[in-house]
Order: C-alpha cells, then sequence, then structure tokens
C-alpha cells in the first residue's frame, strides 16, 4: 500500500493532501452525468428537419424549448441557466464524444475519466494528471465527492473524497488513537500518509465550524448537496484547485420524458444556486460537464432512447467564449449519422476537457493530461 492509497476504512475518507491552505485559488470543476445523457433531447437541433422525424413522440416541441440561436434550443427544464447563456458565461459543445465506438457504460465512463479512450491500462485520472506540484498544496486542493474516490482524481496527485464537510472526521475520540498510531509507525510512507491525513480533517473541521453565510437553497440532491459543499470550501479560503461532482440516472431506455425532465430540472438548480452562491467568487470557477456517451438518434418503441454516440458538453466560466454552441454539426440524415443510428462526434471530448484547463492554469502540460493526444481548438 503506497501513501496515496486508501489507509482508513471509513467512506467518509478516501485520500489526503498535505501542508497548509494558500489562499484564494481559481477552482475547476467537472461533473460527470453517469448513464449516458440524450444531449438530442438537451440541446435541440431543431433547425435539422430530421430531429422531428426520428422522434415522433419524444422531440421536444420548438415552441416549448428555450431557443438559443435559431438552430438549437435547450430543454425547457434547463431555464434556470438561460440568464448565464444570456450573459455570454455559458456555452454548449455539440456534437462530443470519444473516438471509442463502445458502448459499454463501464468502458466509456472509464475511458472519459482516464483520458484514454481505448486503453484500460491507464492506472490515474485526467483530472489527477492536470494537477501540478506545488511546495505547499492546500489539504483540500482537489476534492472528490462522494465516499471513494472519483476516477478522474485518482493518482499521484494527493485528493480528498469527502461524503460532506461535517462527515469527514474520526468519531468517538478515536482521532487522537490513530494519530498515535501512524506517528509511530516505522513506515515513512505510512507515517506520512496518516500526518496529511488529519491535516485535511482538522481544516475540514474547521470550515464546518466556521461555514460561510449563504442564502442560497441548493435541490436536495446528491449533485446539488455536493456542490454546495464545494462552494463552502471555495467561500472559505481554503485553496481548493479541482473537484468533481457526479449525477447518476440518465440511461433513459424506457420513461424518458418525465425522467430526463427530472434529471435536467436537478441539474439547472443545482449548477444556478451554485453560480449564485459563489457571488464574485464566480468569476474564478469553471464547470465543465460530460457524460460517457449520447443515445440513439431514433426513439424506441418504448418511449426512450438507447446507447449512442455523441452528446453535448457545456462549459461555464469563459473556458470558452459563453452565448454560443460550439463545434461542427454533423447532420441527422441516414448517411450522415454514425454507424447508421447515432449521431457522429465531431469534437473529441478531451479537447473540452484540454480547453477547460488551459483556461484554469495556461502552464498545464495537456500533453501529459492526454498522452498520444494531439489537442484540436474548438471551432
Amino acid at each position: 500500500m503506497t501513501r496515496r492509497h486508501l489507509l482508513l476504512a471509513p467512506a467518509w475518507l478516501a485520500r489526503a493532501a498535505a501542508q497548509t491552505p494558500n489562499g484564494k485559488k481559481k477552482t475547476l470543476v467537472a461533473i460527470f452525468q453517469r448513464g449516458a445523457m440524450d444531449g438530442l433531447n438537451v440541446l435541440i437541433p431543431h433547425g435539422d428537419k430530421r430531429y422531428t422525424a426520428l422522434r415522433p413522440t419524444l422531440a421536444i416541441p420548438r415552441e416549448t424549448a428555450l431557443d438559443l440561436d435559431g438552430f438549437f434550443s435547450l430543454h425547457p427544464a434547463l431555464k434556470p441557466l438561460l440568464p448565464l447563456w444570456q450573459s455570454k458565461q455559458l456555452a454548449a459543445i455539440q456534437a462530443t464524444g470519444s473516438p471509442d465506438p463502445t458502448r459499454s457504460h463501464f468502458d466509456a465512463q472509464d475511458f472519459m475519466e482516464s483520458g484514454t479512450p481505448g486503453r484500460k491500462a491507464t492506472r490515474d485520472g485526467w483530472l489527477n494528471r492536470a494537477i501540478p506540484p506545488t511546495a505547499k498544496p492546500s489539504p483540500v486542493r482537489a476534492l472528490s465527492m462522494g465516499g471513494t474516490l472519483a476516477r478522474s482524481l485518482r493518482g499521484p496527485a494527493p485528493a480528498v473524497a469527502v461524503n460532506t464537510i461535517a462527515g469527514f472526521q474520526v468519531r468517538d475520540n478515536a482521532q487522537s488513537d490513530f494519530m498515535s498510531m501512524y506517528a509511530q509507525s516505522p513506515d515513512a510512507v505510512l507515517k506520512g500518509t496518516g500526518k496529511d491525513t488529519f491535516e485535511a480533517i482538522r481544516l475540514l473541521e474547521s470550515i464546518n465550524k466556521n461555514k460561510p453565510a449563504t442564502s442560497v437553497t441548493y435541490p436536495t440532491s446528491c449533485l446539488g448537496q455536493g456542490l454546495a459543499q464545494i462552494a463552502t470550501v471555495i467561500k472559505a479560503g481554503a485553496g481548493l484547485e479541482y473537484a468533481f461532482a457526479d449525477t447518476t440516472g440518465w440511461d433513459t431506455h424506457t420513461g424518458q420524458p418525465a425522467r430526463l425532465e427530472q434529471l435536467l430540472t436537478d441539474l439547472a438548480q443545482s449548477i444556478a444556486a451554485f453560480h449564485k452562491d459563489l457571488g464574485a467568487l464566480a468569476g474564478d470557477v469553471t464547470i465543465v460537464t460530460m457524460s460517457e456517451f449520447g443515445r440513439t438518434a431514433k426513439e424506441n418503441g418504448t418511449r426512450g432512447t438507447d446507447h449512442g454516440h455523441a452528446n453535448v458538453m457545456f462549459s461555464l466560466g469563459g473556458a470558452l467564449p459563453g452565448g454560443k454552441v460550439h463545434g461542427t454539426w454533423p447532420g441527422l440524415e441516414q448517411e450522415q449519422l454514425y454507424q447508421q443510428r447515432d449521431l457522429a462526434v465531431t469534437t473529441d471530448f478531451r479537447d473540452v476537457l484540454a480547453t477547460a484547463i488551459r483556461h484554469h492554469n495556461p502552464a498545464t502540460d495537456l500533453a501529459k493530461v492526454f498522452p498520444d493526444y494531439r489537442f484540436r481548438p474548438i471551432a
């Protein structure tokens, strides 16, 4: 077991960084929509005549959608995000995805989080590789919301996984016993990891006791509460630079309309609350969203869609010019579809993530983050 691996069993602890907080930082937040979101009913191509023909019962009516540019519209459930689009802070990147053709949730998520499509042997994640070394990192420099560390944040750079700030602690007066155990260990790696762990615990306990005030109401969902926790750490000036949150349930083979509306409502309300909560600090935060692949262009027989290929990603915070749909539209005619069934990928997801990383830290070596891949600017 190395210094970077899990040492304590409770779900509130996965990893810890070291040293002391170093004040206000720019923060990159990645949101993963697990299950394969139906991008064609999220960023709706009303300008393509084949859209309604392929989806006679699932197509979102143009009159109820939120028009963006005459060709694309947003699902009405995303209305809380419309002011961010209108103020040119929110951008959409259509027809994004992986060059790997898999329709396996497990493989596609792994490839997207590792940042190496088609390569199953990659041990670390793209977001971990994006973290540059520094002399005195904050104990919460990289934060993963949830009981286990996200695949995207696994790797040599220290990162903390928490369900809640309040729950990140050793209970029942056991902290001193654990600290003594690690301090007396003859194993230098184990001793160092224990020290780093308890520095993170002490910092998060302090933040929890002195939470910055907020009048914002977040959704009670895992995503809403996860973003609320991230906002708390950012506002506390604890040195958070990289954060990860996810949301599940996007695999809509059946009964898609109601499920998609519920999921998008939660996504929009969570991001809007997060942005409002940050206030003036929102200008230092970049958000990027992703899902492992899209869904079939044609609806199935159970008011749903099946596993597809290209999807839509969103960027908030200046990585890309806002109020604009980026990327090249491939079309929905039969001969334009990928394998004659899916929206084709015209923008590699790594280009979107690389753009967000470069905006967050221009000095980042993108060749290290996405090995054997050449970054292509998004048109």
